[in-house]
């Protein structure tokens, strides 16, 4: 990387640009961008959308911090109701899932640390059956 960026800034405009019934990721910091420790993304779901993965784990830990909207989480076999100001922390193998079912847009903050391997899938799929083997790893 020739070139380290200190200040990052949210592109509001391709949020805004971006039709309302999709959903929009902004990584403002990962491996590619000269991260080294964590990654931080800002994220807009559309009503009824949700985590393209559907019921997934991370190898590394996952913060969520809901900016506006609300977010339903889906872990440990509950359903979790979360706000704006809302911080969601989801250790390594965690089995979840994060949806929108409001009516209105959501926006959130995914930070994840460390900063996962660039070679492997973000994320992986796990099945409703297979969660707790999952997080037996």
């Amino acid at each position: 990387m020739d070139h380290f960026e200190y200040l990052r800034n949210v592109d509001w405009e391709r949020l805004r640009a971006t039709p309302a019934t999709e959903r929009v990721t902004q990584r403002l910091l990962d491996p590619s961008s000269g991260a080294a420790n964590c990654t931080f993304a800002v994220i807009r779901t559309p009503p009824g959308g949700a985590s393209p993965e559907g019921l997934h784990v991370h190898e590394v830990e996952q913060l969520v911090y809901v900016l506006d909207g609300t977010l339903s989480v889906d872990v440990d076999g509950r359903r979790l109701s979360v706000e704006p100001g809302g911080l969601v922390v989801l250790p390594p193998q965690v089995p979840h899932r994060v949806a929108n079912e409001a009516h209105e847009p959501s926006l959130h903050i995914a930070i994840n640390a460390p900063a996962p391997d660039p070679r492997q899938p973000r994320a992986r799929r796990v099945e409703a059956g297979d969660a707790s083997e999952a997080r037996a790893r």
